[in-house]
């Protein structure tokens, strides 16, 4: 395989890895932009919207958890893959609406310390209720068979088609959330509480209603992300937890509140973190024992800290003080 081909490769596999990250950005930029509220929950919507992907879409045998205690060893709906890509999101968005309404709404007014705390603790209670109910087991979830399968790409050759689907999915949803927010009147009270929430207020605009909306949106965009992404990963409860840093260091790189940011960063993630694994794999063929896989999040923090030091308010963030 010639070098060309191969970094061909690896760049389509860190878009995909930088899609599913944008994804989970795009939401949590726009809540913690907004509301300020910082969000440690944001995987765990990830993780309920990935195993309610499973149950809609497919049969799964769940042998360990108090389910398969109970006789319901054999769980789901087997509706098919675009039946969960519908669905998911609009159950995420309710739980997202639930989440501001009784989880965010009492914290606004209250530190980021406390904010952090709260929300990592029930991200932590969501985890362990998925492992006691579905076990800790690993479970297949299955790609959609309209998808499955390679593709034959210039250059490229065959790469596996839904790879990308997940790309060109998430260009989609970007498009829509960015013409949402840049081009609609939801949208522009959504900028102007970015930037002066009490301005807003004064001006007589209720942004209790779009707070609410931006909660939803942000959380059906992780389920959406649990959903694509969940074919590709491993499956387990604790998938919520392990994407949570990558997408709270997208936003840092992104900057609050900005879907170009979240895209920008959530995709010099994905390649970066490819590219850094695919060393690992060159390395020892060339005699070379040390391989660079652990690398790969070593490199993401890297370019989080040299973006911070030269940006603080990270690409496409305001320079004004959002505290």
């Amino acid at each position: 395989m010639s070098l060309l081909t191969e970094t061909a490769r690896v760049l389509l596999n860190g878009l995909q890895t930088g899609a599913i990250y944008v994804l989970l950005a795009m939401g949590l930029s726009i809540i913690l932009g907004t509301l300020k509220f910082v969000n440690f929950a944001h995987g765990a919507l990830y993780l309920l919207g990935l195993y309610a992907g499973i149950l809609i879409s497919q049969q799964t045998d769940f042998s360990q958890g108090q389910l398969a205690e109970y006789g319901l060893s054999t769980l789901g709906l087997d509706w098919g893959f675009l039946a969960a890509l519908l669905l998911v999101p609009l159950i995420v968005f309710v739980l997202g609406i639930a989440m501001e309404r009784f989880v965010a709404r009492p914290f606004y007014d209250r530190p980021d310390t406390d904010q952090i705390l709260f929300t990592f603790g029930l991200a932590i209670v969501v985890q362990q209720v998925v492992r006691i109910l579905f076990g800790g087991n690993s479970q297949n979830f299955a790609q959609p068979g309209w998808a499955a399968g390679p593709v034959a790409l210039p250059l490229v050759g065959g790469f596996p088609q839904w790879r990308l689907w997940v790309i060109g999915i998430t260009a989609v949803l970007v498009m829509i959330v960015y013409g949402l927010i840049e081009f609609t009147d939801f949208g522009l009270v959504v900028r102007a509480g970015t930037q002066d929430a009490e301005m807003v207020q004064l001006l007589g605009i209720r942004i209790t209603r779009p707070y609410i909306a931006v909660f939803g949106i942000g959380a059906a965009l992780a389920g959406v992300a649990g959903v694509v992404g969940g074919p590709l990963s491993v499956v387990n409860p604790t998938v919520g937890t392990d994407i949570l840093v990558p997408a709270f260091i997208t936003v840092v790189i992104g900057g609050l509140g900005s879907v170009r940011g979240a895209v920008v960063g959530g995709l010099l993630l994905g390649i970066t973190e490819s590219f850094l694994i695919q060393w690992s794999l060159v390395i020892p063929s060339l005699g070379i024992d040390y391989g660079f896989a652990p690398w790969s999040q070593v490199g993401i923090y890297a370019i989080a800290a040299i973006i911070l030091l030269v940006r603080p308010q990270g690409l496409f963030g305001s320079e004004v003080d959002v505290s």
